[in-house]
């Protein structure tokens, strides 16, 4: 699971690019902010989910 955390940032790096280039091209501004941010806590759960299921489990032996 080392490299969940890497995964992560790389996808929370991914959304802020794109609402980046919506603000940039204006299209953020047509949409209601209500709805910017539930699209981002929407966009911000699925990466979670994502990187945490790309991780595999540590498998550890018992005695």
């Amino acid at each position: 699971m080392r490299f969940v955390n890497i995964y992560l940032v790389g996808y929370f790096l991914l959304v802020l690019g794109a609402v980046a280039a919506l603000w940039y091209g204006g299209v953020l501004r047509q949409i209601s902010p209500v709805w910017v941010i539930i699209g981002l806590v929407i966009a911000f759960g699925l990466g979670i989910m994502l990187s945490v299921s790309a991780g595999k489990p540590e498998i550890t032996r018992e005695s």
